[in-house]
C-alpha cells in the first residue's frame, strides 16, 4: 500500500453523514484532512458549526486527534448562480416533474468531488471519502454508486492519478448510520452528532429534539428523526 493510500480527504459539511464518514476515515487512515464548501446554501449554519465540531471530534480520541490534519473551506458560490433550488433559495420544498425534489442541486456533488480531487492531488491524499448514499430518500443521481464509480474513473484518467473514492454510507439507511457512529465512537460520538451536527435544510438551530436540532418537518429532519427512532428502538 502506498503512502498516499494511507492519507484521506473527507468531504465534511458538518452534518450527520459527513461526521460519521470522518470518524470512519479516522479509524482507518493514518492522516485525514477535511474539506467543506460554501456554495450559498440556505442552511449555512452548518459552516458555523464545522470548526467547533472538528475540535470536539479531536477530543473524543487521542489517536483521532493525532490523525486529523488540516481543514479546508472553499468558496463555490458559483453553484448558487447556476441554478435556483430549495437548498439555495427561500422557496418551498417540493417534488418536481422529473421525480426529484427541488432540493437537488444539479452538479453539486460532482463539483465537490472534482474540487476535492484537485486538492487531494496537490496534497498527496490518495483517498476521497464522501457521505453519498443510495438508500437516502432523495434518489439524487449524483449520490448513486454508478455515478461515483464513473467519476473516479474520469478523475483518474484526467489527472493521471490513482485516487480512490470511498462512500461508507452508500448501502446503509439512517438507522444503520447511527449504529455505525456508535460502533466507531460509542455514545460520545452519537451524542456529539445529536448535539453539534446540522442536517436541517431550513437552517433551523433552535429546538433540540431527541435526534438533534432542526425544524423537524423538512425531508432531512424527517429522515434523521426516523433513523434515530429506529436506532433507539433496536437497542
Amino acid at each position: 500500500m502506498t503512502i498516499e493510500n494511507q492519507r484521506a480527504l473527507v468531504l465534511f459539511s458538518g452534518g450527520q453523514d459527513s461526521t460519521t464518514c470522518l470518524a470512519w476515515a479516522l479509524s482507518r487512515y493514518q492522516h485525514v484532512e477535511t474539506i467543506g464548501f460554501d456554495y450559498g446554501q440556505r442552511h449555512a449554519i452548518e459552516l458555523t458549526m464545522r470548526p467547533q465540531l472538528l475540535q470536539k471530534i479531536r477530543g473524543l480520541s487521542a489517536d483521532w486527534d493525532h490523525r486529523l490534519g488540516e481543514d479546508h473551506l472553499l468558496d463555490l458560490s458559483l453553484i448558487s448562480q447556476l441554478s435556483q433550488t430549495a437548498m439555495t433559495e427561500n422557496i418551498a420544498i417540493q417534488m418536481q416533474e422529473n421525480g426529484l425534489p427541488n432540493t437537488f442541486v444539479p452538479g453539486r456533488n460532482l463539483m465537490f468531488m472534482l474540487v476535492a480531487a484537485t486538492l487531494a492531488y496537490r496534497r498527496q491524499l490518495g483517498v476521497l471519502v464522501g457521505g453519498m448514499c443510495e438508500t437516502d430518500f432523495s434518489g439524487y443521481p449524483d449520490c448513486r454508486d454508478d455515478s461515483l464509480k464513473a467519476l473516479q474513473v474520469a478523475i483518474n484518467l484526467g489527472m493521471a492519478s490513482r485516487l480512490n473514492i470511498e462512500t461508507p454510507l452508500m448501502w446503509i439507511d439512517k438507522a444503520e448510520s447511527w449504529r455505525l457512529a456508535e460502533r466507531l465512537g460509542g455514545k460520545d460520538l452519537v451524542d456529539l452528532i445529536r448535539h453539534d451536527t446540522h442536517t436541517c435544510y431550513l437552517g433551523e438551530r433552535g429546538q433540540m429534539h431527541a435526534w438533534g436540532h432542526g425544524c423537524g418537518t423538512c425531508p432531512a429532519c424527517e429522515l434523521r428523526a426516523k433513523g434515530y427512532q429506529e436506532f433507539m428502538t433496536a437497542k
